[in-house]
Parts: structure tokens; C-alpha cells; sequence
């Protein structure tokens, strides 16, 4: 009997690398709720203080495209996924925690702890 191939274990890459990549987000909201509204100014003022010409952000109402939430499994909002660079990762909340988000999007490295957003391991 053959024995399962072992996973090679995730590696981040290095700040050089990350600085090239393409970032493509697609945010999830429900509405121009205020919790909706403050989750797009805080991507679009993280994506523009990091990744400045290096992102592709699509804000999508579920109210407007339920079929584009079903499909992508969307069960709470706002929620943000990060389609590209893999691997895929979702952010739930507000976005307000900017250590969080840059942890989760590789752009930074440290210790996730925060209480207004969840990064989610893509799935």
C-alpha cells in the first residue's frame, strides 16, 4: 500500500514578492448600512495606504446580487474575501482592526487579535 503524499507546508512569501502580487477583493455588504459604509471606507483606505495600484476591490450589496452571496456562501456582512493572492482568506466585520487585515491579506506579520473583524481561513 501506498502512503498518502504529505502536504508541503505553507509558505509565506517574502516582502519583495508580496510587493508585486495583484490583490483582487470582492467585499460583501448588505445595504448602505453604517456598518456596511465604515467596512468600505476602512478596505478602501487600507488597499490605498498598502497596495496602492496593486488591487482590484469589487463591492458587492447581496440585497442587489443574492445569487453572487450564495454562491461565494456569504452567511454574514459585511465580508470581505481575498480571492487573489492565494491562499483565499474572508475577513467578517467591519474592517476595522487594520493589524488583523494586513496579517490576513500577508502584508504584515504579527499576532491576530481583535474584536470587530474575523479572518476566516478560506475554505
Amino acid at each position: 500500500m501506498k502512503k498518502p503524499a504529505k502536504k508541503a507546508p505553507a509558505r509565506r512569501s517574502s516582502p519583495a514578492v508580496r510587493a508585486k502580487k495583484k490583490y483582487v477583493l470582492r467585499l460583501y455588504i448588505t445595504g448602505l448600512t453604517t456598518r456596511s459604509m465604515r467596512a468600505i471606507a476602512n478596505i478602501k483606505e487600507i488597499c490605498e495606504n498598502n497596495l496602492k495600484g496593486r488591487y482590484q476591490l469589487e463591492v458587492i450589496d447581496i440585497y442587489k446580487n443574492p445569487s453572487l452571496a450564495k454562491g461565494e456562501q456569504i452567511i454574514a456582512s459585511p465580508t470581505l474575501i481575498k480571492k487573489l493572492p492565494l491562499p483565499l482568506r474572508r475577513f467578517i466585520g467591519d474592517l476595522s482592526d487594520t493589524e488583523q487585515i494586513l496579517v490576513g491579506l500577508d502584508l504584515q506579520q504579527g499576532k491576530i487579535s481583535g474584536a470587530n473583524t474575523k479572518n476566516v481561513p478560506g475554505s
